[in-house]
């Protein structure tokens, strides 16, 4: 992994935070494997939320995959 596709992931998740957290959650980024695949960790009001895996697929994957070519799939870790 990179550490430029790394930092532009993490950058990219910084913008979509604020998003998440007018509603009382939060993202944290965990890791982004060798494959490009990045493992975030929902918090606050986002944990356990129903909506939440529509908000990683919908929201956090296709914003990454937009901004960041070679963004695999976003995992929800714990």
């Amino acid at each position: 992994m990179s550490e430029q596709i790394s930092d532009k992931i993490q950058d990219c998740i910084q913008q979509i935070r604020p998003m998440l957290q007018s509603d009382g959650g939060d993202i944290e980024l965990v890791e982004v494997t060798e494959n490009n695949d990045v493992k975030v960790r929902l918090q606050g009001a986002c944990r356990g939320c129903p909506g939440a895996r529509m908000t990683l697929k919908m929201g956090v994957e296709r914003k990454l995959k937009e901004q960041v070519p070679g963004v695999g799939e976003v995992i929800p870790v714990e």
